[in-house]
C-alpha cells in the first residue's frame, strides 16, 4: 500500500474509493461523493506528500476498521491527532505501543483505576478498546507534525459530524462520552432519549481536578449497557 492509496480516484470513474471497512463504506458511501469530501481528499493528499502528516496515511481511518458500524458501543470524541512523532495512529487520545502517555491519557487511566480497581496499564494503546466496540473518533483525522490544529476546517470535521449523526440516527442505545466544551457541543446531534450522553470537562492537566476525575463515567458506561443487555467493556 502506498502512503496515498487509502483515498485514490478511481480511473474512468466519478466517485471516490476510500479504503475503509465494508460497513462504514456503505453508510458513508454518498458522503464520500461529496464535493466537500473530495476538496477534503485533494488537501490531505497534497499534504502528506509536501509535509510531515500523522497518523501514517493507512492508518486515518483506523477507528473505523477496528470498530465496524454494527459493533459501536460507545462513542468517545476527540479534537486533533496528536502531532508528535510516533504517537498517532488513528484513534483518538491513543497513542502506540512503547509511546509515553500523553497527560490526557495518563488522568483517562487515573479516573480507571479510581473507578474501576484496574491498574493503570503498561500501554497507552487503546486498540483493544476499539475491538470491543469503542469508537474513538478524533474530529479531525489528520494533522501535520508539530502544528496542532493545522488540519481543522478543511472539511474533516463535517466528515465525522456526518458519522455521529449517522450513528446517533441509525443505533439505539449507545454511549456518547463527551469530554471538554469542544465535544460537547457535538451533543445537539444526539437524542438522550435513546442514547446515554455523558458530559464533563477534559481530562487534561489543565481541567482534570475540576470534574474529570470522580466523574465515575466508565464504570456508568458499562451499567447503561448491561441494562440493555449489552456485554460491558473491559476498560
Amino acid at each position: 500500500m502506498t502512503q496515498n492509496s487509502y483515498l485514490r480516484n478511481e480511473p474512468n470513474k466519478t466517485n471516490m474509493n476510500v479504503d475503509i471497512e465494508t460497513s462504514w463504506k456503505e453508510k458513508l458511501e454518498t458522503e464520500f461523493d461529496k464535493s466537500y469530501f473530495k476538496e477534503l481528499v485533494a488537501f490531505v493528499k497534497s499534504e502528506y506528500q509536501t509535509t510531515q502528516v500523522y497518523p501514517p496515511g493507512k492508518l486515518i481511518f483506523n477507528a473505523f476498521n477496528l470498530c465496524p458500524f454494527n459493533q459501536v458501543k460507545v462513542v468517545i470524541i476527540g479534537q486533533d491527532p496528536y502531532h508528535g512523532p510516533g504517537q498517532a495512529h488513528g484513534l483518538c487520545f491513543s497513542v502506540q505501543d512503547g509511546v509515553a502517555f500523553p497527560p490526557s491519557l495518563r488522568n483517562i487511566f487515573k479516573e480507571i483505576e479510581n473507578d474501576l480497581g484496574i491498574s493503570i496499564p503498561k500501554s497507552g494503546n487503546l486498540t483493544r478498546w476499539a475491538q470491543q466496540g469503542v469508537f474513538l473518533l478524533n474530529a479531525t483525522l489528520t494533522v501535520q507534525a508539530n502544528q496542532a490544529g493545522s488540519h481543522q476546517k478543511k472539511g474533516w470535521e463535517i466528515f465525522t459530524d456526518s458519522v455521529i449523526k449517522l450513528i446517533a440516527d441509525e443505533k439505539d442505545h449507545v454511549v456518547f462520552i463527551l469530554w471538554g466544551a469542544y465535544a460537547q457541543k457535538k451533543a445537539e446531534m444526539i437524542d438522550k432519549n435513546k442514547h446515554f450522553v455523558l458530559e464533563s470537562v477534559h481530562p487534561s492537566p489543565l481541567s482534570a481536578s475540576r470534574g474529570f476525575f470522580g466523574n465515575h463515567q466508565f464504570s456508568k458506561t458499562n451499567e447503561f449497557l448491561k441494562i440493555h443487555g449489552i456485554d460491558p467493556i473491559n476498560w
